[in-house]
Protein backbone atom coordinates (compact mmCIF):
# COMPACT_ATOMS: atom_id res chain seq x y z
CA UNK A 1 0.00 0.00 0.00
CA UNK A 2 1.41 3.31 -0.77
CA UNK A 3 1.74 6.11 1.42
CA UNK A 4 0.07 9.96 0.96
CA UNK A 5 2.56 12.70 0.24
CA UNK A 6 2.53 13.71 3.91
CA UNK A 7 3.71 10.08 5.11
CA UNK A 8 0.89 9.14 6.61
CA UNK A 9 -1.11 5.92 5.15
CA UNK A 10 -4.63 6.04 3.52
CA UNK A 11 -7.39 5.41 5.51
CA UNK A 12 -9.00 2.15 4.26
CA UNK A 13 -12.65 2.67 3.14
CA UNK A 14 -12.75 6.66 3.11
CA UNK A 15 -11.21 8.94 1.22
CA UNK A 16 -10.60 11.51 3.95
CA UNK A 17 -7.37 12.66 4.75
CA UNK A 18 -6.31 13.98 8.90
CA UNK A 19 -7.25 17.47 9.14
CA UNK A 20 -4.89 19.72 8.00
CA UNK A 21 -1.68 20.48 10.85
CA UNK A 22 0.75 22.96 9.51
CA UNK A 23 1.91 23.83 13.34
CA UNK A 24 6.24 23.82 13.35
CA UNK A 25 8.30 23.79 16.63
CA UNK A 26 11.99 24.19 16.43
CA UNK A 27 13.32 20.68 17.24
CA UNK A 28 15.16 19.53 20.85
CA UNK A 29 18.47 19.78 20.91
CA UNK A 30 18.79 15.84 22.30
CA UNK A 31 22.50 15.37 22.78
CA UNK A 32 22.98 19.12 24.84
CA UNK A 33 19.72 18.15 26.59
CA UNK A 34 21.43 15.14 27.82
CA UNK A 35 24.69 16.30 28.63
CA UNK A 36 23.67 19.05 30.23
CA UNK A 37 22.02 16.64 33.02
CA UNK A 38 24.57 13.89 32.61
CA UNK A 39 22.07 11.28 31.61
CA UNK A 40 22.38 8.26 28.92
CA UNK A 41 19.48 6.65 27.24
CA UNK A 42 18.76 3.96 29.28
CA UNK A 43 18.38 0.90 26.75
CA UNK A 44 16.49 -1.52 29.36
CA UNK A 45 14.45 1.11 29.51
CA UNK A 46 13.65 1.51 26.00
CA UNK A 47 14.48 5.11 25.78
CA UNK A 48 14.92 5.56 22.01
CA UNK A 49 14.20 9.71 22.06
CA UNK A 50 12.50 10.69 18.80
CA UNK A 51 13.74 13.36 17.61
CA UNK A 52 12.62 14.16 13.78
CA UNK A 53 10.27 16.97 13.77
CA UNK A 54 8.70 16.31 10.89
CA UNK A 55 7.58 12.90 12.28
CA UNK A 56 6.36 14.39 15.54
CA UNK A 57 3.97 16.57 13.35
CA UNK A 58 2.99 13.32 11.40
CA UNK A 59 1.87 11.39 14.84
CA UNK A 60 0.34 14.57 16.47
CA UNK A 61 -1.74 14.83 12.66
CA UNK A 62 -2.09 10.96 12.67
CA UNK A 63 -4.26 11.48 16.26
CA UNK A 64 -6.23 13.97 14.57
CA UNK A 65 -6.92 15.35 17.95
CA UNK A 66 -10.45 17.66 18.56
CA UNK A 67 -10.52 21.25 20.63
CA UNK A 68 -10.43 20.48 24.12
CA UNK A 69 -9.06 17.06 23.94
CA UNK A 70 -7.31 15.51 27.30
CA UNK A 71 -4.61 13.25 25.99
CA UNK A 72 -2.31 10.46 28.05
CA UNK A 73 1.06 10.29 27.31
CA UNK A 74 3.08 6.97 27.86
CA UNK A 75 6.97 7.53 28.23
CA UNK A 76 7.46 11.26 27.49
CA UNK A 77 11.28 10.78 27.94
CA UNK A 78 12.79 14.44 27.59
CA UNK A 79 9.29 15.82 25.95
CA UNK A 80 9.81 15.95 22.89
CA UNK A 81 6.10 14.62 21.42
CA UNK A 82 4.82 16.57 24.79
CA UNK A 83 5.34 20.04 23.51
CA UNK A 84 3.49 19.20 20.02
CA UNK A 85 0.73 17.51 21.96
CA UNK A 86 0.05 20.90 24.06
CA UNK A 87 0.11 23.19 21.70
CA UNK A 88 -3.57 21.35 20.45
CA UNK A 89 -4.85 19.44 23.19
CA UNK A 90 -6.52 21.66 26.55
CA UNK A 91 -4.93 18.68 28.83
CA UNK A 92 -1.86 16.54 28.89
CA UNK A 93 -1.07 14.11 31.66
CA UNK A 94 2.77 12.74 30.99
CA UNK A 95 3.49 9.75 33.14
CA UNK A 96 7.47 9.02 32.60
CA UNK A 97 9.18 6.05 34.62
CA UNK A 98 12.30 7.28 34.66
CA UNK A 99 13.05 9.77 37.68
CA UNK A 100 16.12 11.01 36.31
CA UNK A 101 13.94 12.02 33.47
CA UNK A 102 12.10 14.93 35.50
CA UNK A 103 14.33 17.61 35.74
CA UNK A 104 14.46 17.72 31.95
CA UNK A 105 10.99 17.46 31.44
CA UNK A 106 10.75 20.37 33.81
CA UNK A 107 13.52 22.39 31.98
CA UNK A 108 11.50 21.51 28.35
CA UNK A 109 7.57 21.76 29.51
CA UNK A 110 8.30 23.92 32.33
CA UNK A 111 6.58 27.39 31.16
CA UNK A 112 3.49 24.75 29.30
CA UNK A 113 0.23 25.14 31.93
CA UNK A 114 -1.91 22.46 30.11
CA UNK A 115 0.80 19.60 30.94
CA UNK A 116 1.01 17.33 33.84
CA UNK A 117 4.03 15.29 34.49
CA UNK A 118 3.31 11.90 36.86
CA UNK A 119 6.32 9.91 37.76
CA UNK A 120 5.25 6.22 37.68
CA UNK A 121 4.72 2.80 36.18
CA UNK A 122 1.91 3.46 33.88
CA UNK A 123 1.06 -0.55 33.86
CA UNK A 124 0.96 0.19 38.30
CA UNK A 125 -1.48 2.81 37.33
CA UNK A 126 -5.34 3.46 37.07
CA UNK A 127 -6.11 5.71 33.67
CA UNK A 128 -9.36 6.87 35.57
CA UNK A 129 -7.58 8.06 38.10
CA UNK A 130 -5.07 9.57 35.84
CA UNK A 131 -7.77 11.17 33.32
CA UNK A 132 -10.87 11.57 35.32
CA UNK A 133 -13.18 11.55 31.97
CA UNK A 134 -14.11 8.71 29.43
CA UNK A 135 -13.11 9.66 25.29
CA UNK A 136 -9.52 11.11 26.07
CA UNK A 137 -7.00 10.20 23.83
CA UNK A 138 -3.67 8.31 24.06
CA UNK A 139 -0.69 9.51 22.06
CA UNK A 140 2.60 8.32 22.60
CA UNK A 141 6.25 7.29 21.52
CA UNK A 142 6.15 3.75 24.23
CA UNK A 143 9.00 1.84 25.27
CA UNK A 144 8.36 -0.86 23.14
CA UNK A 145 8.81 -3.61 25.74
CA UNK A 146 5.48 -2.80 27.39
CA UNK A 147 3.01 -2.58 24.17
CA UNK A 148 1.26 -5.38 24.92
CA UNK A 149 0.56 -4.99 28.16
CA UNK A 150 0.07 -1.47 27.87
CA UNK A 151 -2.80 -1.87 25.44
CA UNK A 152 -4.35 -4.41 27.51
CA UNK A 153 -3.63 -2.27 30.46
CA UNK A 154 -5.86 0.70 28.59
CA UNK A 155 -8.71 -1.33 26.98
CA UNK A 156 -9.38 -3.05 30.03
CA UNK A 157 -9.49 0.14 32.17
CA UNK A 158 -12.54 1.48 33.63
CA UNK A 159 -12.52 4.79 31.76
CA UNK A 160 -11.65 3.77 28.33
CA UNK A 161 -9.69 6.64 25.50
CA UNK A 162 -11.78 7.35 22.67
CA UNK A 163 -8.63 6.84 20.28
CA UNK A 164 -5.18 5.25 20.90
CA UNK A 165 -1.97 6.41 18.55
CA UNK A 166 1.48 4.85 19.55
CA UNK A 167 4.75 4.48 18.29
CA UNK A 168 5.86 0.78 18.35
CA UNK A 169 7.74 -1.98 16.69
CA UNK A 170 7.04 -1.68 12.95
CA UNK A 171 6.43 -5.85 13.43
CA UNK A 172 4.25 -5.55 16.33
CA UNK A 173 2.50 -3.08 14.65
CA UNK A 174 1.66 -5.19 11.70
CA UNK A 175 0.38 -8.11 13.93
CA UNK A 176 -2.31 -5.94 16.05
CA UNK A 177 -3.88 -4.96 12.28
CA UNK A 178 -3.35 -8.46 10.83
CA UNK A 179 -6.42 -10.20 9.42
CA UNK A 180 -7.82 -14.14 10.01
CA UNK A 181 -5.17 -16.41 8.26
CA UNK A 182 -2.46 -14.38 10.16
CA UNK A 183 -4.03 -13.09 13.16
CA UNK A 184 -2.51 -13.11 17.05
CA UNK A 185 -3.93 -13.09 20.22
CA UNK A 186 -2.70 -9.74 20.22
CA UNK A 187 -4.66 -8.62 17.26
CA UNK A 188 -7.58 -10.58 18.61
CA UNK A 189 -7.66 -8.32 21.83
CA UNK A 190 -7.49 -5.60 20.30
CA UNK A 191 -9.58 -6.11 17.32
CA UNK A 192 -12.79 -7.05 20.19
CA UNK A 193 -12.22 -3.17 21.37
CA UNK A 194 -11.38 -1.26 18.21
CA UNK A 195 -10.25 -0.78 14.55
CA UNK A 196 -6.43 -0.69 14.61
CA UNK A 197 -4.25 0.56 10.87
CA UNK A 198 -1.18 1.63 10.67
CA UNK A 199 -0.76 5.06 9.85
CA UNK A 200 2.98 6.25 9.90
CA UNK A 201 6.25 3.96 9.52
CA UNK A 202 9.56 5.49 11.15
CA UNK A 203 12.90 4.25 9.91
CA UNK A 204 15.08 3.80 12.88
CA UNK A 205 16.70 6.69 12.08
CA UNK A 206 14.34 9.28 13.47
CA UNK A 207 15.47 7.92 16.72
CA UNK A 208 18.73 9.27 19.48
CA UNK A 209 19.82 6.78 19.78
CA UNK A 210 18.99 4.60 16.60
CA UNK A 211 16.73 1.51 17.78
CA UNK A 212 17.57 -1.94 16.10
CA UNK A 213 14.50 -2.15 14.37
CA UNK A 214 11.83 -0.03 12.22
CA UNK A 215 9.12 1.45 14.01
CA UNK A 216 5.46 2.34 12.89
CA UNK A 217 2.47 4.17 14.06
CA UNK A 218 -0.73 1.97 15.09
CA UNK A 219 -4.05 4.43 15.58
CA UNK A 220 -6.74 2.25 17.39
CA UNK A 221 -10.14 3.89 17.35
CA UNK A 222 -12.29 2.42 19.89
CA UNK A 223 -15.94 1.26 19.09
CA UNK A 224 -18.69 3.60 20.98
CA UNK A 225 -20.46 0.51 21.78
CA UNK A 226 -18.48 -2.53 22.13
CA UNK A 227 -19.44 -5.95 20.05
CA UNK A 228 -19.85 -8.28 23.03
CA UNK A 229 -20.62 -8.41 26.23
CA UNK A 230 -17.64 -8.38 29.32
CA UNK A 231 -18.44 -11.86 30.13
CA UNK A 232 -18.51 -12.85 26.43
CA UNK A 233 -14.71 -10.98 25.87
CA UNK A 234 -13.24 -12.80 29.13
CA UNK A 235 -14.61 -16.16 27.52
CA UNK A 236 -13.38 -15.40 23.99
CA UNK A 237 -9.59 -14.67 25.24
CA UNK A 238 -9.76 -18.00 27.40
CA UNK A 239 -10.75 -19.50 24.38
CA UNK A 240 -8.54 -17.79 22.27
CA UNK A 241 -5.41 -18.01 24.77
CA UNK A 242 -5.45 -22.01 24.81
CA UNK A 243 -5.68 -22.08 21.13
CA UNK A 244 -2.91 -20.14 20.31
CA UNK A 245 -0.96 -21.50 22.97
CA UNK A 246 0.33 -24.53 20.83
CA UNK A 247 -0.18 -22.45 17.27
CA UNK A 248 1.03 -24.84 14.71
CA UNK A 249 -1.38 -27.51 16.29
CA UNK A 250 -4.83 -27.62 14.56
CA UNK A 251 -7.47 -26.33 17.17
CA UNK A 252 -8.56 -29.58 17.89
CA UNK A 253 -5.64 -30.43 19.27
CA UNK A 254 -4.28 -26.84 20.40
CA UNK A 255 -7.63 -26.58 22.23
CA UNK A 256 -7.74 -29.98 24.06
CA UNK A 257 -4.17 -29.06 25.70
CA UNK A 258 -5.42 -25.22 26.54
CA UNK A 259 -8.34 -26.43 27.96
CA UNK A 260 -7.01 -29.85 29.48
CA UNK A 261 -9.96 -31.95 27.55
CA UNK A 262 -9.58 -34.95 25.54
CA UNK A 263 -9.26 -34.29 21.57
CA UNK A 264 -12.90 -36.19 21.51
CA UNK A 265 -14.39 -33.27 23.19
CA UNK A 266 -12.78 -30.28 21.68
CA UNK A 267 -13.54 -31.67 18.33
CA UNK A 268 -17.37 -32.28 19.38
CA UNK A 269 -16.99 -28.34 20.59
CA UNK A 270 -15.52 -27.29 17.60
CA UNK A 271 -18.38 -28.66 15.81
CA UNK A 272 -21.13 -26.78 17.95
CA UNK A 273 -19.32 -23.64 17.01
CA UNK A 274 -19.54 -24.66 13.51
CA UNK A 275 -15.72 -24.65 12.88
CA UNK A 276 -13.96 -27.34 11.32
CA UNK A 277 -11.66 -28.84 13.69
CA UNK A 278 -8.73 -29.18 11.42
CA UNK A 279 -8.21 -25.31 11.37
CA UNK A 280 -5.65 -23.29 12.97
CA UNK A 281 -5.93 -20.47 15.52
CA UNK A 282 -4.58 -17.92 12.97
CA UNK A 283 -7.47 -18.78 10.92
CA UNK A 284 -10.46 -18.05 12.99
CA UNK A 285 -12.24 -14.29 13.05
CA UNK A 286 -13.26 -12.28 15.91
CA UNK A 287 -17.19 -13.96 15.25
CA UNK A 288 -16.31 -17.23 15.33
CA UNK A 289 -14.23 -17.10 18.54
CA UNK A 290 -17.22 -15.80 19.56
CA UNK A 291 -19.07 -18.44 18.33
CA UNK A 292 -16.90 -20.75 19.96
CA UNK A 293 -16.81 -19.00 23.76
CA UNK A 294 -20.97 -19.42 23.47
CA UNK A 295 -20.50 -23.21 22.46
CA UNK A 296 -18.33 -23.54 25.59
CA UNK A 297 -20.92 -21.84 27.61
CA UNK A 298 -18.50 -18.88 28.40
CA UNK A 299 -21.01 -16.11 27.29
Amino acid sequence: MGTNSDGLLPDAGSSERPADFTLSLPPLEIGALLRAHGLRPQRDLGQNFLADSSILRRIVQAAELPPGAAVLEVGPGLGSLTRWLAVVARRVVAVELDAHLLPVLEDVLGGLGNVEIVQGDILQLDPATLMNEDGYFVTANIPYYITSALIRHLLEARVKPRRIVLTVQREVAERICAVPGEMSLLALSVQMYGRPRVVLRIPAGAFIPPPKVDSAVVRIDLYETLPYSESTREGIFRMAKAGFSQKRKTLRNALAGGLQISTAESSALLERAGIDPQRRAETLTLEEWAALAQARGLD
